[in-house]
């Protein structure tokens, strides 16, 4: 949880786009951010992989008015819906785009090219058709962010009395380092979503963020059995819900859209 996910920025600036908040060009160069060039693959009337620009066009005259996120881990399906071809792309790449308007669903497949020392990042969005029916799991930005609060204080708690790494000024040091990396030359969310969904998706990285550090550091001091079982119930229930701030946060924009419209 340390980057932001690339299907994240697809759905914030593809639903900016939707809503002609933004340019086609910018959009496209936020979505694609670091890497080398997205391409769309499977779109129905086209036999070969698109480039975004035409893809998300496209996307919008099969009548596609808004763009989720999904974040599954095992055991956990958050925001998907079917079926399980879907799902199981889902689950293997972390992450995925689901379509509001038309059933369609975006899964990326991340490939590395080019000589050692010059190596390129590009993504193929493969577009395979889901089942339209509300997504799993996805709290809204009022329940996410006191869910945040509360799993953030808990699990702080039981980490600062292990004494384990991740909850003290170095881990604090790493947290703010990441969240200048993250944020240069990049809007936390794109144009068109509330304030309180910026506020939510940073707490959520912020805390996704400590999760990540706490467990990249060993054992910390949790010297026994006990002690590890209590870290690791600690920081499971924080990185889920850490997870389903993130997807409240991006899915935000179409959740309005839909209570507007009911």
């Amino acid at each position: 949880m340390f980057s932001e996910p690339r299907s994240g920025r697809l759905a914030a600036w593809g639903n900016a786009l939707l809503a002609g908040l933004v340019s086609p060009d910018d959009a496209v160069l936020a979505i694609v951010g670091e890497d080398a060039v997205h391409r769309v693959e499977g779109l129905p009337g086209e036999s070969a992989p698109v480039g975004l620009t035409l893809a998300l066009g496209r996307l919008r005259a099969l009548g596609v008015s808004g763009l989720r996120v999904a974040l599954p881990a095992p055991g956990h399906p958050l925001g998907l819906s079917g079926p399980p071809e879907f799902n199981a792309r889902a689950l293997e790449a972390e992450e995925a785009v689901v379509c509001h308007g038309a059933a369609f669903g975006l899964v990326p497949e991340v490939r590395e090219a080019g000589p050692e020392g010059d190596v390129h990042v590009e993504v193929v969005w493969r577009c395979l058709p889901v089942r339209e029916a509300p997504p799993a799991d996805v709290p809204s930005l009022g329940e996410a962010e006191r869910e945040l609060a509360e799993a953030l204080r808990e699990a702080t708690e039981v980490l600062t009395r292990l004494d384990v790494a991740g909850s003290g000024p170095v881990a604090e040091a790493a947290i703010d380092a990441y969240r200048a990396r993250a944020e240069r030359g990049r809007e936390v969310l794109a144009p068109g979503y509330p304030p309180r969904a910026v506020r939510v998706l940073e707490l959520a990285q912020r805390v996704g963020a400590l999760v990540s550090l706490a467990g990249a550091n060993g054992h910390g001091a949790a010297v026994s059995a006990s002690e590890m079982a209590a870290r690791v119930a600690a920081l499971r229930p924080v990185e889920r819900t850490a997870r389903r701030a993130q997807v409240a946060a991006y899915n935000s924009v179409v959740e309005e859209r839909q209570r507007g419209a009911e």
